[in-house]
């Protein structure tokens, strides 16, 4: 099941790269493993997969530990919250989640100094939606510059989770938009953006999308 479902997903971004001018390779997979057990992340990384992306951190934590003799890259892309930082920061190489400089500030202090730097990307409220976290947008510029100076931590780029639309063309737009204020910045460091789920996968590759975060059309319905 796994083996079909990823071999089935790279596909579909293969030919994504292909339809939107973008170069093979362009765009990660990342597997959305939270409330899926050790045991599918194993079979995935059986058929390839290296990067997986949790939400929650104590069960992160247990799986990681299950899962020491592998050689795998974890992300976490849930809400952060302040009394995590410590342990994000220790067991993670990305989070993808960053919502402050409160929050930036606590990973950089706390990222253990044997370990390279953690890559962070700040996550942007692109729709307004008051359920989900993230800046405004036009609170990036601002934001950007105080993370960027920051030691043991790596600002790579954005996230994104906008409000669901069934329409291509309304699910393009505000990856389009935040694309383009990133841009403007003119920062060559800022190099990943974490757009697009299991429901906007295309859109999300159109407006160049550098980490698409799979679960669903991965493991199936949590």
């Amino acid at each position: 099941m796994i083996y079909k479902s990823l071999k089935c997903l790279r596909e579909q971004i293969r030919q994504a790269e292909i339809a939107y001018d973008r170069k093979p390779g362009d765009v990660l997979l990342l597997a959305v493993s939270k409330a899926k057990p050790a045991e599918e992340i194993a079979s995935a990384y059986q058929w390839g997969q290296r990067h997986f992306g949790e939400n929650y951190c104590q069960e992160a934590l247990k799986k990681q530990q299950e899962l020491g003799a592998f050689d795998i890259t974890w992300h976490f892309i849930g809400p952060i919250q302040s009394n995590k930082t410590r342990a994000i920061a220790a067991h993670f190489d990305w989070a993808h989640s960053v919502d402050s400089l409160k929050i930036a500030r606590r990973l950089s202090e706390q990222r253990p100094c044997e370990l390279p730097p953690l890559n962070i990307c700040l996550q942007i409220n692109i729709s307004g939606e008051q359920s989900k976290s993230g800046i405004n947008l036009d609170e990036l510029p601002h934001l950007c510059k105080l993370v960027a100076e920051l030691p043991n931590i790596r600002l790579r780029g954005v996230m994104a989770i906008p409000a669901p639309e069934t329409a291509f063309e309304e699910q393009r737009q505000p990856y389009k938009e935040l694309y383009q204020a990133v841009a403007k910045l003119g920062d060559p460091n800022l190099d990943t953006f974490s757009f697009g789920m299991s429901g906007d996968l295309n859109a999300a590759i159109a407006e160049k999308a550098t980490i698409v975060r799979i679960g669903t059309a991965l493991f199936g319905a949590r």
